[in-house]
């Protein structure tokens, strides 16, 4: 019996024993990795991938339809304001010019020669001698009519007393036939007197007006002299348009800068409008980068602003602009997203020393971390301890006596390294953390920082 009790006890123990290390208590727990929490400053930012950029570039331009000469610039060459970098073929406009020219002086010459009238005026001085001597000649033929009709009653009052001297035998028939010719003569002799004077005076009406007709020519040279005018200054504006395009044939650069791009190399005939060169001031090179609509809201014009990455090593700039519309963009993965152009300018020197030590250009990759927040002393864990449960709040695994504790919390400032503590750890400093918690750790478990053996 006595030996029976004690293989009884043994066989409880051996079963206690077996329970207890099925229950974990003679292994020494998890594995995990962990932190402790520090107090320091934390800074909230957005990261996103950016690029560089000028703000604007200088088109040069075909000013006019022509032929331009080939283009010596290539991309990359530095040129001076008011260089001239493209040219047309000069032969082209001073032909245009010389064409012009030559329209304004054959109206100059036409003017002149419209406003001299001295032949003009001569005329009329001699127009009104015309109607002086056609005044003296209808005179002189009123005052013949008058001697005609005075002849003409003389040879009929002949008549008549040779016709009653005939009857009585006194006048012989070869007097009274005289007697009667020097009264028919005399009747003609008027009528022409007469059709002479309606003539004179329907000469003279006409010359009347010649005086009259030079004055109006005259007059008219003057309106032709008008019409001269305005062709001239036609021709002049022509003129001063074909000596301007002279002019903008030589195309010159409108900054100091470097050429980006030269889509036009060897002679050829262009329209207006055509692009020859483009330039840009690398001086001005700022950042562009495209912010999701949800993290922009935190950024603000004048943020400081980290930009890295294998272009610009390390630099810092500020936000110098913000759009006011966003737009859609598709990422790597096909999803669509809603962004908005954030706009960074480099500190005064940094752009300076990139140009200087990196040859920084146009178009170039780079990363922006945009500080929206910061807190110079706060309570800070590894962003890795911190993750989220079904209720949405934010949980983190402590370290306390050997096993994790499941601990919720409250977190202020946040960003891709570390979080900011506000409420949960009540130890604070030095407390430690788990991190990158597996899903399979539970409240309660035993843990241990390092491998498990």
């Amino acid at each position: 019996m006595k030996i029976n009790r004690w293989l009884i006890i043994a066989a409880v123990l051996i079963a206690a024993v077996i329970v207890y290390a099925l229950r974990g208590g003679f292994s020494a727990g998890t594995a995990v990795e962990a932190a402790r929490a520090k107090v320091g400053p934390i800074v909230k930012f957005v990261d996103e991938q950016a690029k560089t950029r000028l703000p604007q570039t200088y088109l040069i331009t075909m000013p006019i339809t022509g032929r331009i000469e080939p283009i010596a610039l290539v991309e990359g060459m530095t040129v001076k304001k008011g260089q001239v970098v493209a040219r047309i073929v000069p032969r082209d406009l001073q032909l245009a010019v010389d064409q012009a020219a030559a329209v304004v002086g054959r109206l100059e010459a036409s003017i002149a020669e419209n406003a001299d009238v001295a032949v003009e005026r001569t005329a009329y001085q001699q127009t009104l001698q015309f109607v002086k001597s056609t005044a003296a000649t209808v005179k002189a033929a009123a005052e013949r009519m008058v001697a005609g009709a005075a002849k003409l009653k003389y040879a009929a009052n002949d008549l008549a007393r040779v016709k009653q001297l005939a009857a009585t035998g006194a006048r012989t028939q070869d007097e009274l036939e005289r007697a009667e010719l020097s009264q028919v003569q005399s009747d003609v002799d008027y009528k022409q007197d007469q059709l002479v004077h309606a003539a004179m005076v329907a000469v003279a009406a006409a010359t009347d007006l010649t005086p009259s007709m030079v004055l109006q020519y005259i007059d008219h040279k003057k309106l032709s002299g008008a019409v001269l005018e305005k062709q001239k200054a036609e021709a002049e504006a022509k003129l001063r348009q074909v000596l301007l395009d002279q002019e903008r044939g030589e195309m010159r650069s409108p900054v100091d800068g470097v050429v980006l791009d030269r889509p036009i190399t060897n002679e050829r005939y262009l329209s207006a409008g055509t692009i020859l060169l483009e330039i840009g001031r690398l001086e001005e090179l700022e950042i562009e980068a495209d912010v999701l609509s949800l993290d922009v809201v935190a950024a603000k014009v004048g943020n400081r602003v980290e930009i890295y990455g294998p272009a610009v090593g390390r630099a810092w700039g500020k936000v110098h602009r913000i759009y006011p519309a966003g737009f859609t963009k598709l990422s790597s993965l096909g999803v669509e997203q809603q962004r908005v152009k954030v706009i960074v300018r480099f500190d005064d020197g940094e752009l300076e020393r990139l140009l200087a030590e990196r040859g920084l250009g146009i178009g170039y990759r780079v990363r922006v971390k945009i500080l929206t927040d910061d807190q110079p002393k706060a309570l800070l864990v590894p962003r890795s301890a911190l993750f989220r449960t079904a209720d949405n709040s934010w949980r983190l695994f402590v370290i306390r006596g050997g096993r994790a504790v499941l601990q919720k919390v409250e977190v202020g400032l946040m960003n891709d390294e570390q979080v900011e503590i506000a409420e949960g750890l009540a130890e604070g400093e030095g407390e430690q953390v788990v991190l990158a918690p597996e899903s399979s750790l539970k409240d309660g478990d035993k843990v241990f920082v390092g491998e498990n053996k």
